[in-house]
């Protein structure tokens, strides 16, 4: 596992993994809830949404991928970056979601 992020209610807890995956876990008990798959290299870091309700990651890929945790389904994919991506961050007010990469750049997101 690359990075852990526990979800704004502390309920449920995000793994990225080199796997190429990110997993759901409930938290107290430690159960995978649900494993998303749509990288294509090593999932590096994953952030919740302030509200909870999506979950961003950051791939080796060179990607951002936004994931609906309603639908369980990745709704955005960001490109951009020219080397892998190492790290997401959400703004407090979820409006910009901010992802930097080896490639030496920071990137904002906006329009979430």
């Amino acid at each position: 596992m690359w990075s852990l992020a526990y979800s704004p209610n502390g309920r449920i807890l995000a793994s990225a993994s080199e796997d190429k995956t990110i997993k759901l876990w409930e938290a107290s008990a430690g159960q995978c809830l649900a494993t998303f798959q749509g990288h294509s290299q090593a999932v590096k870091s994953v952030a919740f949404s302030p509200d909870g309700l999506t979950l961003a990651s950051a791939s080796s890929d060179n990607t951002v991928k936004l994931w609906d945790l309603q639908t369980m389904r990745c709704r955005r994919h960001f490109t951009g970056h020219t080397h892998r991506v190492n790290t997401v961050a959400y703004s407090p007010d979820g409006q910009n979601l901010a992802s930097g990469s080896y490639d030496g750049s920071i990137k904002i997101w906006d329009n979430l």
